[in-house]
């Protein structure tokens, strides 16, 4: 048998290589894969931003009041568990409200944490090449952000434990809306702990309500002063607001 021959017979089949299996990607519905992004990531945030930058506003200026007495801020308390009567019943809009905002809590905190993570691990090997200046701003901001959110979080939770669960008022009545604001903030260390987290949620949202326009996209240089005056008017109304309520209280002007 000649070499040619031999080298014919040893010779593989095909000299194609064979395909290798590649793993498919599962495929998402359209809002999840685009949540997945981080572009989606910071739409949510946003959305889910002005959802809460609204309630915060309706609470603020619904329990402006308080001023107006007892029977008025109760008789408005007991309006919220009435909302949507009679096609609903009762409570049942407000429990509806209730999930939305805590929906839009939860993505928020998602967002935030997912893109903080992200970041972090994106701006690593560029750290090298980023100014002292730039770099005290960015993480001011983002500390700012980041503690912040963990003071409203525990607040939250503390807020609701007093005057909605109730076991955190010693003096608490359920459906007296009045009698249990007035005398939970009579308690010095209440006032403080309300006047901290309402500081930390003005940082919050004035670096938030900035921080919405450019993930919406809305970010031309020429409305940045414009940007800059609604966030901060906007926190500003927000804690001056809220923090009057305990002020109030201990000065003897409102209960």
């Amino acid at each position: 048998m000649s070499t040619v021959a031999k080298a014919k017979e040893i010779s593989p089949k095909s000299s194609k290589p064979e395909p290798i299996n590649n793993v498919t990607e599962r495929k998402y519905p359209w809002p999840i894969a685009f949540y997945r992004t981080s572009v989606g990531k910071k739409y949510a945030m946003a959305i889910s931003g002005i959802v809460l930058l609204g309630f915060v506003l309706l609470h603020m200026v619904g329990n402006l009041k308080m001023y107006l007495g007892a029977e008025t801020f109760d008789h408005y308390a007991e309006f919220l568990r009435e909302i949507g009567e009679p096609l609903l019943p009762r409570t049942v809009l407000l429990w509806i409200i209730r999930l939305v905002l805590i929906g839009a809590f939860v993505i928020h905190f998602h967002c935030a944490y997912a893109l903080t993570m992200q970041n972090r691990r994106a701006r690593k090997p560029a750290d090298n090449y980023q100014s002292p200046r730039d770099y005290i701003a960015a993480s001011f901001a983002s500390r700012t952000m980041r503690w912040g959110g963990m003071i409203i979080l525990l607040f939250l939770i503390w807020h609701l434990a007093d005057l909605t669960w109730g076991f955190a008022n010693p003096d608490f009545v359920r459906g007296n809306a009045y009698e249990n604001v007035t005398s939970s903030l009579q308690r010095v260390p209440v006032t403080i702990l309300y006047v901290v987290a309402n500081i930390a949620l003005g940082f919050h949202i004035s670096h938030g309500a900035w921080s919405i326009f450019q993930s919406l996209g809305i970010n031309n240089p020429r409305y940045n002063s414009a940007r800059r005056w609604f966030a901060r008017s906007f926190a500003a109304v927000i804690v001056i607001g809220n923090i009057s309520f305990p002020i109030a209280i201990q000065l003897g002007i409102v209960g």
